[in-house]
C-alpha cells in the first residue's frame, strides 16, 4: 500500500506524561521554533492537491499519515477540523489514519454526517501507562469509529489492557520512547502486553525499542536507526 503524510496543521500543547520528551518539540527547538504555537501549513488541502496531468498527487488507495506534528482533535485546531473532515469524505478512495491523546473530546469534534464512523477513517489512542489506558480507553470503546487501534509509545511502565480489550481493538501498538532524554522501556511490560493480547487474540505489534531498553535486568542503548529494526529482530509481532 502506498503511503502519504499529511499535516493540516502544526504544533500542540503537553497534555500528559507521554509528551514529556515528544519529538514534534524536539524538532522544532533545532530550529529555534515554538512547538506550542499551533498554525494551519501549506499543506492543509493536500488531499486535494492534483499534479499536472489532472490526478491527486496523494494516489487512490493510499495510506495517509494524518497529523503526525499535532493532535487532530487539538482544541486549537477547532475552527478547522470540519473541513479537514469533508477533504477525507471527499478522498473516500484513501484510508486516513490519526493518533490522539484526546480521545475525549471526540465527540464534540465529529462531522454531522459521522454516524457510526467514516470506514476510511482509522483512529489510534494512546495510552502510555496505566493511568492514560483507564482513563482514556472507557472514551475510546464508547466512540462510534469503525477501525480502532490502541498505541502504548512510549510506553512508560507495565499496562494492564484486559480490562479494555474487547472485539472493538483491531490492534494494539507497543513501543518504546526515542530521543536522548528517553525514559526506560522494559521488555518484560512488552511481552505481559503481547500475551494479554494473544489471551484475547487481539493483534499485536512491538514497533520500536526506544533509545534505553532494559531485557533481563541489563540496560541497552540503541540508536535511532536501530531501533524499528531491533524490534523486528524480536520477532514478538503476532499473529
Amino acid at each position: 500500500m502506498a503511503t502519504a503524510n499529511w499535516n493540516p496543521w502544526h504544533g500542540c500543547h503537553k497534555l500528559s506524561a507521554g509528551c514529556q520528551n515528544c519529538y514534534v518539540y524536539r524538532a522544532d527547538a533545532r530550529h529555534e521554533r515554538d512547538a506550542s504555537h499551533v498554525y494551519l501549513t501549506r499543506s492543509f488541502d493536500f488531499p486535494l492537491k492534483k499534479s499536472r496531468d489532472g490526478s491527486y498527487k496523494i494516489g487512490s488507495g493510499s495510506l495517509v499519515w494524518t497529523c503526525f506534528t499535532s493532535d487532530f482533535l487539538l482544541e486549537d485546531a477547532d475552527e478547522w477540523r470540519a473541513a479537514a473532515w469533508a477533504m477525507m469524505r471527499q478522498r473516500s478512495d484513501c484510508t486516513f489514519l490519526f493518533i490522539t491523546k484526546r480521545i475525549d473530546r471526540f465527540m464534540a469534534c465529529i462531522p454531522d454526517d459521522w454516524g457510526a464512523g467514516y470506514p476510511n477513517v482509522q483512529v489510534c489512542c494512546t495510552v502510555e501507562n496505566q493511568a492514560m489506558a483507564d482513563y482514556r480507553l472507557p472514551f475510546f470503546a464508547a466512540a462510534p469509529i469503525v477501525h480502532k487501534s490502541i498505541v502504548s509509545e512510549p510506553l512508560l511502565g507495565p499496562i494492564d489492557l484486559t480490562p479494555h480489550l474487547g472485539t472493538w481493538v483491531r490492534q494494539v501498538v507497543v513501543g518504546g520512547e526515542s530521543g536522548e532524554r528517553a525514559r526506560v522501556c522494559r521488555y518484560g511490560w512488552v511481552l505481559d502486553i503481547r500475551r494479554q493480547c494473544v489471551e484475547r487474540g487481539i493483534p499485536f505489534r512491538f514497533k520500536q525499542t526506544g533509545a534505553k531498553f532494559e531485557k533481563d535486568g541489563k540496560l541497552y542503548r540503541i540508536k535511532r536507526p536501530l531501533q524499528h529494526a531491533q524490534a523486528r529482530k524480536a520477532a514478538i509481532n503476532w499473529p
